[in-house]
């Protein structure tokens, strides 16, 4: 098989998983290397990535973060592998406050207890909202969008025993300067999202701390050549990296070759931002106490705004390739290295190498999962094999 590595593509690799963790990674295996210990033996075709990390989904597979029970993470862990996901945010979205704070602390306590093995692992919760701009909602409930957020969100943090990971919040908001400060001080990632901030306004975010754009392209203000706005920051500030829905609906494929040019592989984060319809048929659901139709794989609301997403983790990084001819460890940095850097967990997740967790997905030529390892233990295989 081959070795997706951060240097290249290496041939007739090899991976020694011992204990949940890979002893080692390399090529050219000799018969009498690791005597004793049982082979699994691949095709020269398959390629080993590292395990994906999606940092921004609601759900998948009929459940839904705010849906605020143990049932979610459980449904969760054991399907996203077949997607190649090992690890995960969970994402909340704008609700009451009441309905928010049980939801962080369902994930806090579920986070607390997970299985160490053959599951993908939830690594923290992403606040998405309720602190943006209505003028940019897109599906988020502009009934609990709420202003000078700094109090509520200590209050969330407290709920979530500290396990935020990344927030979106529009900075240009009252109040949002503030926020963004706090957040970066307490060791969670400000990410700009849902927001109508200026050229300008982004670069004094940016100043306090603010370090992500949340789905780029989708609910922000758009890129004009006299104001670049959210687009053009994210286009031009170093200090920015991007989600990006590369599901070919929520951005078109110019849109997403575009960013990969001119930011870069290193400055993009492949994420699913998937509710509860993804892995199942079309028809009606739930998505924050609203009716979200699904059909052809768009998932939209009554007025025909988008909502979330049903692609999964292996379809962004397929429809990546296809959309702008990246790299397969470029591809491996936009579904897993720049993620787990991110996190702060780049000591133990996101490349293939030795004293890492063994969160390995194996692809097919055509790009599709065959098997996924999560810390060192097999989570998925596919029918076909």
């Amino acid at each position: 098989m081959r070795l997706v590595k951060n240097d290249g593509l290496w041939t007739n690799g090899f991976i020694f998983l011992q204990d949940g963790k890979i002893v080692a990674a390399g090529k050219d295996i000799k018969d009498d290397d690791f005597p004793g210990i049982p082979r699994r033996v691949y095709g020269k075709d398959m390629l080993a990535f590292p395990g994906f990390i999606d940092i921004h989904m609601h759900g998948g597979y009929g459940v839904d973060v705010m849906d605020a029970t143990r049932d979610v993470f459980e449904t969760l862990e054991i399907s996203l592998p077949s997607e190649g996901t090992t690890a995960y945010l969970a994402t909340t979205i704008t609700q009451e406050e009441e309905h928010i704070t049980s939801a962080l602390q369902t994930g806090a306590a579920y986070y607390r207890e997970q299985r160490e093995a053959g599951v993908a692992e939830l690594l923290g919760i992403h606040l998405e909202g309720p602190f943006i701009n209505a003028k940019r909602k897109g599906a988020q409930p502009e009934e609990h969008i709420k202003r000078d957020g700094l109090d509520l969100y200590k209050a969330f943090r407290q709920a979530a025993d500290d396990t935020i990971r990344v927030v979106t919040y529009a900075p240009e908001t009252s109040g949002g300067l503030d926020l963004t400060a706090y957040i970066n001080e307490m060791g969670a990632v400000p990410s700009i999202g849902h927001s109508d901030a200026t050229y300008e306004e982004m670069k004094a975010a940016v100043t306090a701390g603010a370090k992500h754009i949340t789905h780029l392209y989708n609910g922000m203000r758009g890129f004009h050549h006299r104001e670049p706005g959210v687009v053009g920051a994210a286009y031009t500030i170093d200090e920015l990296k991007s989600e990006i829905i590369a599901d070919g609906l929520h951005s078109s494929p110019p849109a997403v070759k575009t960013a990969y040019r001119t930011g870069g592989f290193r400055n993009l984060y492949l994420i699913t931002d998937s509710m509860r319809a993804k892995g199942l048929r079309d028809g009606t659901y739930d998505l924050g106490g609203q009716d979200v139709t699904v059909r052809d794989e768009k998932a939209t609301l009554a007025d025909g705004t988008i909502a979330g997403s049903i692609v999964t983790m292996d379809a962004c990084l397929r429809n990546m390739r296809a959309f702008t001819g990246a790299t397969f460890p470029e591809l491996a940095a936009m579904t897993a290295g720049n993620q787990a850097k991110a996190l702060g967990v780049e000591d133990h997740k996101g490349s293939i190498d030795a004293h890492k967790d063994g969160d390995i997905v194996l692809l097919n030529e055509q790009l599709g999962v065959e098997e996924t390892w999560c810390r060192g233990r097999l989570a998925y295989q596919s029918k076909e094999r």
